[in-house]
């Protein structure tokens, strides 16, 4: 079991990190404590890994939640896109987010998952996603030209 978690927590910190932000290690501890204890209900083990996905995405968006990491931050205080601390201000920019938000641009942007794969796992009807990848991108992109 030790092994086993240990192969999972690079790639669970993956998914955990760009939702919960600062709370990622917590995230990623709480669905590494979730496999642990759920081990035995996975029936297919050639699908762990989208197993594992699913209870990383959604612990990750509980702790984000949690912890109400979600505040407004100053859009004015975001740099042209040619400034040196250009990445510091993407992270800026993410805060902004909802966790809902960050989850599912991290879906589909990072990990191509499309609208219906990740409805699936965030457990939410199709059209949400869609509502949701539409409100993150039009609000990253506000942020972002500013």
């Amino acid at each position: 079991m030790s092994d086993l978690l240990e192969m999972l927590t690079p790639y669970v910190g993956r998914l955990c990190g760009p939702i919960a932000l600062d709370d990622g290690p917590d995230a990623t501890q709480e669905t590494l404590l979730a496999i642990y204890r759920q081990l035995g209900s996975l029936r297919e083990p050639a699908a762990l890994y989208g197993w594992v996905r699913t209870i990383a995405i959604r612990e990750a968006v509980r702790v984000a939640r949690r912890t109400r990491r979600a505040r407004s931050i100053d859009l004015t205080e975001i740099p042209a896109s040619d400034a040196p601390e250009l990445p510091i201000d993407i992270e800026a920019v993410l805060r902004g987010l909802s966790p809902e938000h960050r989850a599912v641009l991290m879906l589909r942007d990072l990990e191509g998952f499309d609208e219906q794969a990740a409805a699936r796992l965030l457990a939410v009807p199709e059209a949400t996603v869609r509502t949701r990848l539409f409100r993150a991108r039009r609000a990253f992109r506000k942020a972002w030209i500013r």
